[in-house]
């Protein structure tokens, strides 16, 4: 029998919500005055984090709801935040019987951005719902669809990943040089990947290469030095032209580079 929850006047009931990252680590909270266990998953007392309210919908409109709090918990601080260590985790949030431990989920997602302000963080929570405003037919485009080495490319990502070691950091931290790297170029609009140091286990993406350093999408943290492992993987611009003379994979080209485009209805018609 499924229970009523506030059917009476006093009930012994808390908000709990557990978070699993990308990473594989599992955190568990609740807004009770100490420590639950339940689920397998030990949920610490978080009273400086609140959920708002939650909107469920019966349409096909995606839920939403959202989770704010202290950056000084220990489970969640700011350098895991900042560093992307929350980007995509699943997130499911319920009550709790905190005598008899039954529990009840109410939203279960994905954390969709999180923000900062002052002292206190805010993260978008994103329902399954989300996935149904995805694109189901793809819409034609000049440039490979394709994730690289992924669906539909067939690359083997093992030709393409490399060992490398951190040689220089820039002052605004998001500039790397790395030792025992060739031809950097060839790492435009891929990955790099933190195998030892404070963030260990994060993926950044590389925006560009010049003069044999490397631009990434964000700051690494302050005390990333030389010395560091990293694993990177090197990527494509997702033009016919690279796929077809630097890996040979025109074949699989998802993308339909001679299709005209909207502008061919704009031309005005030339004189002979």
């Amino acid at each position: 029998m499924t229970r009523t929850w506030f059917s009476q006047s006093l009930e012994t009931v808390a908000v709990w919500w557990r978070i699993e990252r990308c990473d594989g680590v599992a955190l568990g909270f609740t807004s009770h005055d100490r420590d639950l266990v339940f689920a397998g998953l030990q949920h610490r007392t978080a009273p400086g984090m609140v959920p708002s309210a939650v909107r469920r919908t019966a349409t096909f409109e995606a839920d939403s709801a959202e989770v704010t709090g202290a950056l000084s918990h220990d489970a969640i601080g700011e350098t895991d935040l900042s560093a992307g260590r929350y980007d995509g985790a699943r997130v499911s949030m319920g009550l709790v019987d905190w005598e008899t431990l039954e529990t009840e989920s109410l939203f279960t997602g994905t954390i969709g951005s999180v923000g900062r302000e002052g002292e206190q963080f805010s993260a978008e929570l994103q329902s399954i719902k989300h996935m149904l405003t995805r694109q189901v037919v793809p819409r034609t485009s000049p440039t490979c669809r394709a994730e690289f080495c992924g669906e539909g490319c067939t690359l083997s990502a093992a030709h393409v990943t490399h060992e490398a070691v951190i040689a220089e950091v820039s002052s605004d931290r998001q500039w790397v040089r790395l030792s025992t790297l060739a031809s950097p170029e060839r790492f435009e609009f891929g990955w790099l990947r933190m195998v030892d140091g404070p963030v260990a286990g994060i993926t950044m993406r590389i925006e560009a290469a010049d003069e044999g350093w490397l631009v990434l999408d964000r700051p690494m943290a302050s005390d990333t030095a030389a010395g560091v492992r990293v694993v990177l993987r090197e990527g494509c611009d997702h033009t016919l032209s690279t796929c077809s003379s630097r890996f040979g994979n025109a074949l699989n080209f998802q993308g339909e580079p001679f299709l005209p485009g909207n502008d061919l209805l704009t031309r005005y018609p030339a004189s002979q």
